[in-house]
Order: structure tokens, then sequence, then C-alpha cells
């Protein structure tokens, strides 16, 4: 069973960015800060095991300051370790935005490249950061899958794999050319409002019915623990 069996992906995506946007995901409101490139590729860096929350408002504190590599290879790294705290790692993060700029200055005169291959040559720019910048920064069909596409392309019966590069190269197979640069924004803004990791929002949820909820703990029914219990102590 796969919600596709009820809903073409459009109208998924549809349903899952409408739910997301009136919940007021995290996503769309970092969203507003990144308008270049180069604002796409510091974002995706400083994001990496940080709340959407605090890199957005760290990120608008950040580009205040800097709107190029040059601006922000000027800055010590002591100076961009203050400006970026508290997103996860923040000291290592500060030292590799320095090598990032330092990098996109020697190696592409400033500008941020716009192929893949370039891309995660780049200090601190793996698989899932460069199909994001491709996707967000470049308008390129590029599917970038972290935990949130992961996990609901798979408990949605999209996918069956254990991988995120299994799911990548599933959802390439699967998803029409057009929508390809929405989905990671689109599954992250629903992953973080409705399909939660932990507790996922299945009552509330406009995809419930069609939902095959793969690897979701069913709900107790409420009262049948206590009944079971007396039903024991009588016996």
């Amino acid at each position: 069973m796969s919600v596709l069996n009820r809903f073409t992906w459009e109208e998924l995506l549809e349903a899952m960015e409408r739910e997301a946007r009136k919940r007021r995901a995290p996503v769309y409101e970092f969203k507003k800060h990144i308008t270049t490139p180069f604002h796409a590729l510091v974002a995706v860096l400083l994001s990496s095991r940080t709340k959407d929350e605090t890199t957005a408002a760290v990120t608008r504190r950040l580009f205040q300051r800097v709107s190029s590599p040059e601006e922000l290879l000027a800055l010590s790294e002591e100076e961009l370790a203050e400006l970026i705290y508290p997103v996860g790692f923040y000291r290592v993060k500060a030292r590799k935005l320095r090598e990032l700029a330092g990098a996109l200055i020697e190696r592409h005169g400033g500008r941020v490249p716009s192929t893949f291959e370039e891309l995660i040559e780049l200090p601190g720019i793996g698989r899932k950061s460069a199909n994001i910048v491709l996707a967000h920064a470049f308008g390129k069909n590029a599917i970038a899958v972290d935990t949130h596409v992961h996990r609901i392309s798979n408990r949605l019966g999209i996918v069956s794999t254990s991988k995120p590069e299994q799911t990548e190269r599933a959802l390439h197979e699967l998803v029409p050319e057009e929508l390809k640069q929405r989905l990671n924004r689109t599954f992250v803004a629903f992953g973080q409002t409705v399909c939660k990791p932990v507790k996922p929002l299945c009552d509330e949820c406009p995809l419930a019915e069609a939902c095959p909820k793969v690897g979701v703990p069913a709900t107790p029914v409420r009262g049948a623990r206590s009944r079971a219990g007396r039903g024991r102590g009588a016996q």
C-alpha cells in the first residue's frame, strides 16, 4: 500500500504544503533569509544538526554582516563562532565556513558553482547539501534526501529503503521532473509539523486515510490497559 494509490504527486505535495504552512513550519521562515546561492550554501552548512528555528535566527544575524565569500573570510574564526552561536558544533562550523569561503574564491572566483560535482568538492558540503543548493538556489531538479525525506517516503509507502542514498535513487525514478525541486522543502515542512519522527499527528493528517503508516507504532486503544489489568485481577 502507498499513499500514491490515492494521491497524484501534485496532490500529495499540495496537501502537505497546505498543512505545513497552516502550522507555520520553521523551514518556511528559514527560507525568507536565503536570497542568493551564497546564502543557500552557507545556510545548508550551518543547518546540519541544528533546528531550523535556530538556523533562521543565526543566518539572519550573519547575513547582516556577510554577503560574499570575501566578507566572510575577512572575519576571524573567533568572530564567526560568536556570530553563529548557538548552532550545533559552532566552532567547527566557523572553521569550515572560512575554508568554504577560501575555496570559493580560489577555485571559482568567489561564485557558487552550479553543478553537483563541483559542489561536493567544497569543504563541508556533502551529497544532501549539494542537492539542496542545486534545487533551492539554482532551480534544478535535484532531490535532497535528509532524515525527514527518508522517513516520510518510507512511512507513506512510497519507497521501501534503508539508506538515504537508496531513497534518493528510488525517488528520482518516481517523482515527475517538474516536481523534484519542491520535494525536499515540502517533506521537511510536513515532517516538522505533522509527520514527526516521534508521535506523528496521524489523527490530524490530511493523508491519514491513504497512509500505510509504515513503522508507526499502533496507538493503543484508550482504556485497554486498565481493562486488561482489571480482567487479570478478577481471575
